[in-house]
Parts: structure tokens; C-alpha cells; sequence
């Protein structure tokens, strides 16, 4: 049998259309050519797709006609109910690669899904355009010394290199076929978007929820810039790993060791032993963070030990004495005292490097699970350092700059960089007997995701959102939120119950200013919501630019003065925000100021890293000024990885780039590609998996060929039969038809693409290309052109072709085009994305043809005997055999009724069933087989063969002049 994807001008060689090659038959006999008496399949549809070329004439085709623009005006005529999927930003600065390839196609796949369904699915895409990374191309490309440039020069070159890769990005996404208001995008550098951020942020602030704060913050030194939570990556990092001792100096009577020794080994042989005999083990893998330590934590309900271990009195966990021990080599371990955490509590210890005192503090996130079971507390340097160090009023302390060196604070080490530190205050510690043990360490470690150095935990004066403020009111928004797949509500609300406050001021100069002044006098910040909305107006009509070109009181209401002294003179605040406050202000920016858009939105669509970021980030300022998230539902994806799984890096030489697919294989093969995959998972890419996928593409396009060369003929209005007089064949493929329609469509709406993939490429390489399509051609070829049997399958087939072109539309977007403009006049819209899905459920009411399902069951007993005679070399063909099948006496005699259609349906010259026919003799069949409840015995047949149509039929030689043609066939040319 021929599946379409074969089908050519020139019919195949495995039915009747054989008799479009004139000369000698398979039997022998000479016949006439009849070859231009067949009515073969013609359509300009070409069958080499050549994507590459044709799809730009397409998209040339939807610019010159402004397709989306007739779509929305459509959609808004006909009152529709409106979708809106809220673009998530991508990063202007740079090409596309595949990962937001893929976010963009998913999106214009829900987009088109909507569309279909007979909704107004605006789209307006955007792009992020501030912040760290577009200054570092800046930088690297021009050489500029951002400190020496002045800051309004130097944001010029920066606005300058994201519009240009706004429009370079703008361009692939139109090239990947998807639709937008790509002449009316939101950029966050545009004046009006400025300045409804600056009003968000003007709300947070007169809530409560926006203050200044020393900090520690995960701080990049090479940017010398804050890092926001999102902004961070975890790698493998080697780091040195040593156990410090921290002399106990005042301790609580608990800590004298009853019954111990009477003196200790002195920390350092040969020295007079110290007073105080106990040292308290701490473990770090930042030793350059000791010279900020203020305190050491222990875990109040926990067990301690005081241990005699190798001639030293230590203080550690309990269950960690024999892995501290262990470091110090084999040796006798004597516990001198048991006590619980809480019992420490009132110590105090010597500094290791400098001697001062620090206290024995308690909290419970000491673990037990690594190092000693006691934690050296520098709040300058970690977050939960800080917390501690609020609750026991610690100072915090910050000998860093923003470079990474030690200041004069430091002491002997101010002008080292952190990491060169380490070694020398190792030293340090070894000399003054301090040291316990020294190694290394391979752990996770944060990074700077843009850089991609080891970042810092710093104190830095900062400007922070008071996640706290309404953090009950966030995890209660996520809740009513639907999160795609399911885990992803989880994730995020695991992530805001845990996050510290966020930290939004930048000390860069490519951003939106944080709209605060400082008075000359008090050194108090102003945080006024009359001065802000000043800004904010200042940024409407001159852009962001102005806070940097004009001085504080060009931009302050006149007569602001300083509520705490009364003063007059302000400075403006350096630092500008974080770009994810940037980007989680869209909702508030781009959703309530296009009027084809509304608040909240229904749909965001990001990857999985983006519960992180831009998911939380719009709704925390969400929630803090309107009390409710900006998406009614949200839905992640997974990542793009090569045909191993392994992430594309240059450095593995496995990265594929959208135009690399494009250029070779074409958009709508990358877009197939993306739907053949459940998103939920990451996406494969390789090229033996894009090839596979070329293949499905190609099998779905010879299905629409074949189609649309037996429609040349076709006029619906003109030609069309009624479906109560549909052949039982064709109402068959058409009850099927809308079957595949409703698994599709529910897959569409359920945003589960891999399952249409699946269902048509199944469609049609099966149920059409594997039996419909192949009887059919009998009909198709060698029937009189206008007879009613030929009519009724070209019905059939219109009817599928317009249910196919409408379900591959939304993924294959300039294939179903081609199609569509191929497809009999007349259309019912200039395009098919100006159209809906068909509805089908008439012909859900055909029912299920039985006798073709019952005849598709024998069949399958049958081709299997018909294949046994082939390897045999009893047939060449199926029509060269006559079949007898036995099965179910109830399903044999409903098929009766139908008996003559039978030898049609499977190729064959007669078909016979049990009890009917001539008597049949199983021992004399060359070939037999059984399927399920059916048996199948095959013979050649004795009939004679029609010159025209192929068949094998008893008619042959009956009608006068036509001695080598069967009844139908003379019949036809007769008319002629």
C-alpha cells in the first residue's frame, strides 16, 4: 500500500492508477495506454517544501496584507473574549539561541491556540533593556571607562546597544513565524514605562514597604554591584575548608572541666598553658570572613561535649567529636562534660586573629550535619549571620569594599583581595596555634549569573522591598493562582516563605534612578510620595535621563524642605533599581496602559528558572499595591538541552542555533519540533532528532499534497455532497476525522501540544495514508469525473483538508498558509489565522460506520495473509488475490450488506466472507493467517484484469468495444 507522503502527479504502482503507465502489465498482457484517461492528482503545492525560501514570501505575504493587525480587528469586531499572555521580557542583549526560541514559539502556539478557538488573543511582545549586562557589552565593545565617561554619554551608548539588539531579536522572532505587535512593542527604557515603575515603586514606599538598611547582600565584585536572589547562580567551587579554635576567656562554671586535668597542653608546645583551657572548634570555608566575626552560635537544644583530643580541651557537638577528632590523627579522645547548647550561652571567647572577646550565642539553624556544631557569626557577611546578630545586637561589621579588598578595617590585611587572604590569614592562624586543621573543600557556591565569578555576602547600605510586609498576602495570591504544571506553585511559594527581604537599589548607571533624595543637611532620606510623582512626570516627558542632566532642585516641588531639619538642599540618590524590579513592573507598565490588554493578565509563560525571577518579582509588586498576583494562571517550561540531555555550552561544541535549524531545515520544522516535546521536560535537540521531526513534517505535508491534487477538480459550493450521501467510507473518515479534531482541540486547550503532534502525524501516516487514502484512489483516478462515488470522496477529502490545515495552523504557521492558498475557492478568509477550527459534531453524528470498524478488524487477518502470499511470490499485488475471511458470525453478517465494497476496501479482486460466495477450499489458498477472532485464506485469482483501472474484476470484456476494460471503465470512456 502507498501512503500519501508517495503520492505523485503520476499515480502509484500498488493500485489502479498502475494503468497511468502505458505498456505491458504485470500479468503479460499488451494493453492501449488509458494513461490520459485517468484523472491523476495536479496542484501547484509543491512537494519539496524548500522552507528556507518560501517561508519569508509568506511572511512577506502576512506584512503586505498586516495579517495581525485584520486578525485583532476581527477578533474585537466580533466581540470576542479576550486572552492575554503577558510577554516576559527577553534580555536585549544579544542573538536568540534555541532556549528563547522555544519560549517565544510556545507562546505564539497558546496565542494562535486562542485565536482558533474564536477569542481576541492580542500579543505585544517586549524586552528588557537595562542593567548590568548591556553595560558590560558596552564596555567590552567600545573600551569605555564607565567612571571616566560622563554617566549621560555613557547611558546613550548603552540605550544605543539594546535598541539595536531590540531590533536584531525582533527580526529572528518574526523569522520563527510568530505573530505580534512587533511595530508597538513595551521596552522598559521607554519614558512611559519609567515612569509608571517609579509610581510602583511610589506605592510600595507609602505602604511602608520600600526602606534603607545596612544589609548584607550577595555582592559582585568584579560588577561592584548588589545581586538580587535571581541574579545569583550555584557552582562548584574549590574553597579552603579549616577548624579555627576560639580560646574560651570567660566562661560559665559548666565549661571547668570536674575531675579534668589540672592544666591542659598549652595551645603552642613549649608555652606556659593559657588560663582558660577550653577552645571552641568552629568550621569555615571563608576564612577571610573571621575578621568580621562578632559572635559564635551554638544550637541551644543540642548536646555538646567538653573532650580532652590530643592534649587539647576542645568544645564541639556531640555528634561531631569523632570527625573533629579524626582531623588531628589517631590519638586517645577523653570526654570531660556533657551539656546542652544553652549551657555555653554567656561565654566568651578570644578572637583567634586579634584577641578581642565575643560572646557564645544560641539559634537553631546550627547543624549537626557538617563541620563542628559550632558557627563562627560575621552579620557583615551572610544573611543568617545577620539575623542572629539583630536578635543579640551584634555590630555589624564590613571590612570589604566593593572591590573585594580588605579596608584599613581589616587591619594587617586591608588592601588584599578576599581570596588572596585566605592563605595569609591561614598563616596566621597556624602561627598563633589557633589552626586545627586546614583542607579543601569542593561545594556549591553562589555566582554572579553574569559574570559568572564567586559573588560576596556583604553589608552595604542598600534599598530594600519588605518581603515581611506582605508575605502572608503573597503565599495567599499564589494559592489562587493555577500553575502549570502543578509543582510550580510549590516551588514558589516554598521560595517567597523563605526569601529574605529584596534588596532593588544597583550601584550602576544603566537603569531607572531610585527616586529618592538625601537632604545636604541630616543626611536623611526623602521618601515622599508628592516628590515621587514629581519624577515620575519628570520621566513621562523626558525619560529617565533627566534625574542624571538635571540638578535635585530642578526636579523637587518647589518649597520641598526636609521633614526632620527643616532643610532645603538635597542630593539625588546614585544608585538605580534592580533590573527585576524593572522587569516585575510590566504588569503595572505595559497591562494597564494598552487598551487591548487588561490587568490582571491570563497567562505568563517563562522557563522554570523564572519562579525566581520574573514570576516573583511581578508578584511581589503585584500583591504589594494591588493585593492580588498579575496572572490568573502561569506556566513554566523546561530548558534546551542536546540529544544527551546535557546543557549546550560552547565549550562541549554542542550548540545548535535557531538560524543553524532554520537555514537547513526551516521555522516550521523548529516550531514541529518544539511541539513534538512536552514541555514540562527539557527540550532535545540534536540532528538526528531534528531530522526525525523533518520526516514527521514531510509526512503531514505529502498528506496535504495528495489532498489537495485530487481537489483540483473541486468546487464546494458547486461540487459538494450532503453528508446523509456520503459513501460509507467517506462518512467513516469523517466521523474519524472528528475524532482527531476533538482529541486535538482538548489538547490544544489543555496547552498539551505534543499530543496533536502525536494524533496527526499518527492521522496521517495510519488512518489516511495506511487504508483511506489508498482505497480511495480507485474511485479518485479512474471514476467518471463528476460520478457521484467521486464526488463523495472528494467531499470527504475537503472536508478533512480543512480540519487539517485549521489543526496544524497554530504550530505550523507558514505551511498551513501555503496550504490554505492552495485550497478550492472559495476560502472562507485572506488567511487561514483568520479563521476558527471548523465544528465537526455533525459528523461526531455519523456514528462510528460500523461496518468499516468491523471491516478494519478482519482486515487485519487479511493483510497479513496477503502479505504471506507476497513473500511466497504467489502475488505481486493485492488485486492479483481473492480473500476469504471467517470470523464472528453477528460481525460477518453485517458485513454482508456491504460484501461488494468489501474488494475495494482491501485492494483485492473479491472478497469473500464465511457462508457466502462460492465454496471455497482452504487447502487450495496459497497463503492464510489469523488476527483476533478473524482467519484469512488467500487465492489468485482467475479473473481478468481492466487495462485501465488495474482490477481484477468479473466485468472485464463485458461491454461491446471495450474488450480489455471493466464495466465501470467502459462505461466512463464511453461517455466521453
Amino acid at each position: 500500500m502507498v501512503a500519501p507522503d508517495q503520492a505523485r502527479p503520476a499515480p502509484a504502482a500498488s493500485g489502479p492508477a498502475d494503468s497511468a503507465r502505458p505498456g505491458r502489465s504485470p500479468d503479460g498482457a499488451q494493453g492501449a495506454d488509458y494513461s490520459k484517461t485517468v484523472l491523476t492528482p495536479r496542484t501547484d503545492f509543491p512537494m519539496k517544501a524548500d522552507l528556507p525560501r518560501r517561508e519569508p514570501q509568506i511572511q512577506a505575504f502576512w506584512e503586505q496584507h498586516q495579517m495581525y493587525r485584520k486578525l485583532q480587528e476581527l477578533r474585537r469586531a466580533q466581540g470576542a473574549p479576550r486572552f492575554v499572555l503577558h510577554d516576559g521580557p527577553p534580555y536585549a542583549n544579544g542573538h536568540i539561541h534555541l532556549g528563547t526560541a522555544l519560549n517565544k514559539i510556545l507562546k505564539d502556539f497558546i496565542v494562535r491556540v486562542r485565536s482558533m478557538e474564536g477569542m481576541w488573543a492580542p500579543y505585544v511582545p517586549g524586552w528588557d533593556t537595562h542593567g548590568l549586562p548591556i553595560e558590560h557589552e558596552v564596555i567590552r565593545h567600545t573600551g569605555l571607562d564607565r567612571r571616566q565617561v560622563p554617566v549621560v554619554e555613557f547611558r546613550r551608548r548603552c540605550k544605543e546597544y539594546a535598541l539595536q539588539f531590540v531590533e536584531i531579536q525582533r527580526q529572528e522572532f518574526k523569522r520563527l513565524g510568530v505573530w505580534g505587535d512587533w511595530e508597538r512593542p513595551y521596552l522598559t527604557l521607554e519614558p512611559e514605562y519609567e515612569a509608571r515603575q517609579v509610581e510602583l515603586f511610589g506605592r510600595m514606599a507609602s505602604r511602608g514597604y520600600i526602606y534603607r538598611g545596612l544589609k548584607p547582600v550577595y555582592w559582585c565584585p568584579r560588577c561592584e554591584t548588589a545581586l538580587a536572589e535571581a541574579e545569583v547562580e550555584y557552582r562548584l567551587k574549590r574553597s579552603p575548608s579549616i577548624y579555627v579554635l576560639f580560646p574560651v576567656r570567660e566562661s560559665p562554671a559548666v565549661l571547668a572541666p570536674a575531675g579534668g586535668p589540672a592544666q591542659a597542653e598549652a595551645p603552642v608546645r613549649g608555652q606556659a598553658p593559657e588560663q582558660a583551657q577550653a577552645e571552641v572548634v568552629i568550621w569555615t570555608t571563608t576564612p577571610w570572613t573571621l575578621p568580621a566575626n562578632q559572635a559564635v552560635a551554638v544550637h541551644p537544644d543540642h548536646s555538646y561535649v567538653v573532650a580532652e583530643v590530643a592534649g587539647r580541651v576542645l568544645v564541639v557537638a556531640e555528634p561531631r567529636l569523632e570527625a573533629v577528632a579524626r582531623l588531628a590523627g589517631e590519638g586517645p579522645v577523653r570526654v570531660l562534660r556533657r551539656l546542652r547548647g544553652f549551657e555555653l550561652l554567656g561565654a566568651f571567647l578570644g578572637h583567634p586573629l586579634d584577641g578581642r572577646l565575643v560572646p557564645v550565642v544560641g539559634d537553631d539553624m546550627v547543624s549537626m550535619e557538617e563541620g563542628s556544631g559550632c558557627v563562627h557569626i560575621a552579620p557583615g557577611h551572610g544573611q543568617e549571620d545577620y539575623e542572629v546578630g539583630l536578635r543579640y545586637q551584634l555590630p555589624v561589621v564590613n571590612p570589604v569594599d566593593g572591590q573585594g579588598r580588605f579596608t584599613d578595617q581589616a587591619g594587617p590585611y586591608a588592601g588584599l583581595p578576599v581570596e588572596e587572604a585566605n592563605p595569609v590569614i591561614i598563616g596566621d592562624l597556624r602561627q598563633a596555634g589557633r589552626l586545627w586543621a586546614a583542607g579543601e573543600v569542593e561545594h556549591q557556591y553562589p555566582h554572579c549569573w553574569r559574570c559568572k565569578g564567586p559573588v560576596l555576602f556583604r553589608a552595604t547600605e542598600q534599598w530594600f522591598a519588605s518581603i515581611d510586609g506582605f508575605r502572608r498576602r503573597a503565599l495567599e495570591a499564589i494559592d489562587r493562582v493555577e500553575w502549570v504544571p502543578s509543582w510550580g506553585r510549590e516551588r514558589i511559594r516554598r521560595m517567597v516563605a523563605e526569601r529574605h527581604d529584596w534588596c532593588i537599589s544597583r550601584q550602576r548607571s544603566w537603569g531607572v534612578p531610585i527616586p529618592v533624595f538625601y537632604c545636604a543637611g541630616c543626611r536623611r532620606p526623602l521618601v515622599d510620595e508628592t516628590v515621587i510623582a514629581a519624577v515620575a512626570e519628570l520621566f513621562r516627558r523626558e525619560g529617565s535621563d533627566a534625574w542624571f542632566v538635571r540638578p535635585a532642585h530642578e526636579i523637587l516641588p518647589a518649597g520641598t524642605r526636609c521633614p526632620q531639619c527643616g532643610g532645603g538642599q538635597f542630593e539625588k540618590e546614585t544608585d538605580t533599581m534592580d533590573v527585576w524590579f524593572d522587569s516585575g513592573s510590566s504588569h503595572e507598565a505595559v497591562l494597564t496602559t494598552r487598551p487591548e490588554l487588561h490587568w490582571p493578565a491570563d497567562l505568563y509563560v517563562e522557563g522554570t528558572d523564572q519562579h525566581r525571577g520574573w514570576f516573583q518579582s511581578s508578584l511581589l509588586t503585584a500583591v504589594a499595591t494591588r493585593g492580588e498576583a498579575p496572572y490568573r494562571m502561569v506556566l513554566t517550561h523546561g530548558f534546551v538541552v542536546d540529544g544527551q540531555g546535557r546543557a549546550m555550552h560552547k565549550s562541549l561544541g554542542n550548540v545548535i542555533l535557531p538560524g543553524q535549524v532554520i537555514e537547513r531545515f526551516g521555522a516550521d520544522v523548529l516550531r514541529l519540533l518544539v511541539a513534538s516535546s512536552d514541555y514540562r521536560e527539557d527540550l532535545r535537540v540534536s540532528d538526528e532528532i531534528l531530522e526525525q521531526v523533518a520526516d514527521a513534517y514531510r509526512r503531514i505535508r505529502n498528506t496535504a499534497r495528495f489532498l489537495l491534487g485530487n481537489l483540483q477538480d473541486f468546487a464546494p459550493t458547486r461540487d459538494a455532497v450532503a453528508l446523509e450521501q456520503l459513501e460509507v467510507l467517506d462518512r467513516w473518515a469523517l466521523w474519524r476525522t472528528a475524532q482527531l479534531a476533538r482529541r486535538c482541540t482538548e489538547a490544544y486547550r489543555r496547552l498539551e501540544f505534543h499530543v496533536p503532534y502525536h494524533e496527526l502525524v499518527r492521522f496521517c501516516t495510519v488512518e489516511l495514508g495506511g487504508f483511506y487514502l489508498d482505497v480511495l484512489k480507485d474511485r479518485l483516478y479512474c471514476e467518471a469525473q463528476d460520478s457521484p462515488r467521486r464526488r463523495s470522496a472528494q467531499t470527504a477529502l475537503y472536508h478533512i483538508l480543512r480540519v487539517l490545515v485549521g489543526l496544524v495552523a497554530p504550530v505550523l504557521v507558514h505551511t498551513a498558509e501555503e496550504i490554505w492558498q492552495h485550497m478550492p475557492e472559495p476560502r472562507e478568509a485572506d488567511s487561514v489565522h483568520l479563521t476558527t477550527w471548523p465544528d465537526v459534531s455533525a459528523w461526531e453524528n455519523l456514528g462510528p460506520a460500523e461496518p468499516v470498524e468491523l471491516f478494519l478488524q478482519a482486515r487485519r487477518a487479511a493483510l497479513k495473509a496477503l502479505e504471506n502470499a507476497r513473500q511466497a511470490g504467489e502475488l505481486q499485488t493485492s488485486w492479483q488475490a481473492e480473500v476469504h475471511l471467517q470470523g464472528p458470525a453477528e460481525a460477518t453478517a453485517r458485513l454482508s450488506a456491504h460484501r461488494e465494497l468489501l474488494a475495494e476496501w482491501l485492494m483485492a479482486a473479491a472478497v469473500y466472507l464465511d457462508g457466502h460466495g462460492p465454496a471455497a477450499q482452504p487447502d487450495q489458498a496459497v497463503a492464510r493467517a489469523s488476527e483476533g477472532a478473524w482467519q484469512a485464506w488467500v487465492w489468485r485469482t482467475r479473473l481478468a484484469r481492466c487495462a485501465r483501472c488495474r482490477r481484477h474484476l468479473p466485468s472485464v470484456g463485458q461491454e461491446q468495444g471495450f474488450a480489455d476494460l471493466c464495466g465501470r471503465c467502459a462505461r466512463v470512456l464511453a461517455r466521453r
